[in-house]
């Protein structure tokens, strides 16, 4: 399953799959592996030198892209009795003693940005935001308190992470409790701040229906949030909570048969050709600072204390400041997401350098969906795909290599 997910993944970065192959030999089949092995060689032969990823003739510019339209209608505006129905929820939790603090978003530095808030006492939860500013996904904080009793205020792209935390035994199904309520879209603050220009001070965001309103340096601004709205929100089709103890207010509804449409990233990798995908990936990952920002925001990237990043034991990788080094922890990183990856989109949110690392995940995504009909985050009783196997799979067949 590894394999063929990694044949699979290749294209994305510019490497032909022809390059990479695998098949089944018995280790008294000498004639067979002579066979494979003389078949391969002459394959790569043909196929010519293999591309050098610090050789790539760099392609720096990101076109404006031209985004889909929305899966379902994107909004701003709070439901106010839905909204005092959390809070109540939350309160009760906290006065029950059925939690030791509950996990939700409270206003940052300035009005546009919002920041994690731990509510310990009912008097806390009045500081409780929902809405469009809600960008981070608090799953990511929830392997820290294993073993205590906590809650968490969850969209729905955040509960798809905590279904796979629990998954994999990262935390406790009995110490956590989960709150709800449906998510209209939640906005790219970077697509914002573009759209105002330079300003001292955001004042403050509200929103009314599909409309944001932004004042700053005492001058106010309305977008419609589709436009200013996060890419994965576009797609998104899982608004509401997939798992929760408590649900405020009325489910976010999808329209009957709705498909959501490619990512723009994706769809632009697309049409490039190898060669361009490889040059695409070397000029845009010039600028990574290595400050792995991706890997801390990543709700499934549990093992920081032991990452391949920081590790001297095994050394897989140098500090050295190179395009190779440094797309090389990019993709030890999507790999090791691969089948557990929710699309949340955190990896993007997080880089200050704007590096779409988030489509080698999408990338993964893509193969993972196509070779085992699975999406991550859905279901805990499931097993992911790269930690089983079956005898025989649907999907993935022998390889026959041409001559052998």
């Amino acid at each position: 399953r590894r394999l063929e997910t990694l044949k699979e993944f290749l294209p994305i970065i510019g490497i032909d799959p022809r390059r990479f192959e695998y098949t089944w030999v018995s280790a008294s089949e000498g004639q067979r592996w002579q066979a494979v092995v003389t078949a391969f060689t002459e394959r790569v032969h043909k196929l010519g030198p293999a591309p050098k990823f610090e050789e790539a003739k760099p392609l720096y510019v990101m076109p404006n892209l031209e985004l889909p339209a929305p899966l379902r209608p994107l909004g701003c505006g709070v439901n106010p009795a839905a909204m005092n129905e959390l809070k109540g929820q939350i309160k009760a939790a906290l006065e029950a003693g059925e939690v030791e603090f509950v996990m939700g978003w409270q206003r940052g530095f300035d009005g546009l940005h919002a920041t994690p808030l731990y509510m310990r006492k009912p008097e806390d939860v009045e500081k409780l935001i929902w809405g469009p500013l809600n960008v981070h996904s608090l799953a990511t904080y929830l392997p820290l308190f294993k073993g205590k009793k906590v809650g968490i205020v969850v969209k729905g792209c955040d509960s798809r992470g905590v279904v796979e935390l629990l998954q994999e035994n990262l935390i406790n199904r009995e110490d956590v409790v989960v709150f709800g309520m449906g998510c209209n879209g939640t906005v790219d603050v970077s697509r914002v701040l573009a759209k105002i220009g330079d300003v001292s001070e955001v004042e403050s965001v509200t929103g009314s229906g599909a409309t944001l309103k932004v004042r700053a340096d005492g001058k106010d601004y309305e977008f419609a949030m589709q436009d200013v709205a996060q890419d994965k929100c576009r797609a998104c089709t899982v608004p509401n909570a997939v798992i929760h103890d408590h649900f405020a207010g009325s489910p976010t509804n999808i329209p009957d048969g709705a498909q959501p449409a490619m990512p723009a990233i994706m769809t632009f990798l697309d049409g490039l050709s190898l060669e361009e995908r490889m040059g695409f990936w070397r000029g845009h990952i010039e600028r990574c600072v290595r400050c792995y920002a991706c890997r801390n925001a990543c709700p499934m990237c549990v093992c920081r204390d032991n990452c391949v990043a920081d590790s001297r034991e095994p050394h897989w990788l140098t500090q050295e400041d190179t395009p190779t080094q440094k797309m090389f922890f990019q993709l030890i990183h999507a790999l090791h997401l691969a089948g557990r990856c929710t699309g949340c989109g955190e990896c993007n949110r997080a880089c200050p350098m704007g590096i779409p690392v988030g489509a080698l995940k999408l990338q993964m995504g893509r193969v993972v969906k196509k070779l085992f009909e699975y999406a991550p985050g859905m279901d805990v009783d499931a097993v992911p795909p790269l930690l089983g196997f079956q005898l025989e799979e649907k999907n993935i067949h022998e390889h026959h290599i041409e001559g052998a």
